[in-house]
């Protein structure tokens, strides 16, 4: 089951490689690029001691100039602190313009290590290895780098394109439950905003919320429809001057709920299934899609073993102010995507902060 999925933009289009055990051709598949010979390998310490040693072996059996830097794992690392240290990194191994930083890890690893890469003398290649389902399906690819603010998520960033996403399925037999249920939250993301046929898939499924208890056939639906669903937006607008933003469906309330719980009591993909149930019934409530719709949808919320309920304690009238510093704000208004059937969903401005009010406080 290996697919390539290609991300085709203007400057520099660049391949998805989806294929088992694909880690240990991670030198070969970047000796085809031609890369510069200086390489660091950016990890966390969990990941590294599980996939850093064959990577190392596999880009050194390339030709490739290795070091290797691990990063504390965890969403509230995010910052420009750890970046400063990818400097260093890369001033102590003095990376040239034709070097190349590889991120092998979750959606934090490959934010910063992008991040870095696209600060580093104005821009060095950067490889893309995510070893987690939200980072497969959604996060290394499309070139969103970034870091946290401490009033806001990924308000400091830059778009910077990778010259490969290398995704080996197999090493998701490591991650952890929690883990897998955050990226199936942007897997449910994509049925709802453009892939009917994927939600469909996922409601007649009996099992979502673990892999092992999930068919293989279905893992390689979710991979391969979900990555090809966001190299179409992506190719159809990079850098989210439009259609772009459907993408952050669930997204605007999920990044004010992390953003006051600190970043700590939920992760990103329980955000999200949060914001999609807020999202949803808001659309409701605007007259925009229809009950059984939004409960089809929190169903499915549900069977990943995701939550559908504000964390106790979240202060509604603090989300509402949190939106304001959300990065699709225009002109003041928060900008809300907003579903109108399965598959299909629209932006729109039009939200008044009653309706959004009304919806929280039916989510205690």
């Amino acid at each position: 089951m290996t697919s390539t999925i290609n991300v085709n933009l203007p400057q520099q289009s660049y391949e998805i490689a989806i294929a088992p055990a694909s880690l240990d051709q991670l030198g070969q598949s970047m000796a085809n690029l031609k890369l510069g010979q200086k390489v660091v390998l950016v990890s966390n310490p969990s990941i590294f001691k599980h996939y850093g040693e064959r990577a190392i072996a596999s880009l050194q059996s390339a030709g490739f100039n290795v070091a290797s830097y691990c990063l504390p794992a965890g969403e509230r690392y995010k910052t420009l602190n750890s970046i400063q240290k990818l400097y260093d990194v890369a001033l102590e191994n003095r990376l040239e313009r034709s070097s190349t930083m590889v991120a092998l890890g979750g959606g934090v690893i490959g934010d910063m290590t992008g991040f870095a890469a696209a600060t580093w003398l104005r821009g060095i290649n950067v490889v893309q290895v995510p070893t987690t389902l939200l980072a497969m399906v959604d996060s290394a690819i499309g070139g969103k780098t970034g870091v946290n603010h401490p009033n806001g998520k990924n308000l400091i960033g830059a778009f910077h394109q990778p010259r490969l996403v290398l995704i080996d399925p197999e090493v998701l037999k490591t991650l952890p439950v929690r883990e897998f249920r955050a990226g199936m939250a942007e897997v449910i993301k994509y049925g709802v905003i453009w892939d009917e046929e994927l939600f469909t898939q996922m409601e007649a499924s009996k099992h979502l919320n673990q892999l092992r208890y999930m068919k293989p056939e279905l893992l390689n639906e979710i991979l391969t429809r979900s990555c090809q669903a966001k190299a179409d937006v992506v190719g159809k607008d990079e850098k989210e001057g439009g259609l772009r933003a459907i993408l952050n469906y669930g997204h605007t309330i999920g990044h004010a709920i992390e953003s006051l719980t600190g970043y700590r009591l939920v992760n990103h993909g329980e955000a999200v299934a949060i914001g999609m149930v807020a999202a949803g019934q808001i659309a409701v409530n605007l007259g925009m899609w229809q009950q059984a719709e939004t409960d089809r949808q929190n169903a499915i919320i549900q069977k990943a073993g995701l939550p559908t309920k504000l964390p106790a304690g979240v202060d509604i009238a603090a989300i509402i102010d949190a939106l304001q510093l959300d990065k699709k704000v225009k002109a003041g208004k928060v900008r809300f995507v907003l579903p109108t059937q399965i598959g299909v969903v629209t932006v729109t401005d039009q939200v008044p902060a009653d309706v959004i009010q009304q919806v929280l406080q039916g989510m205690q």
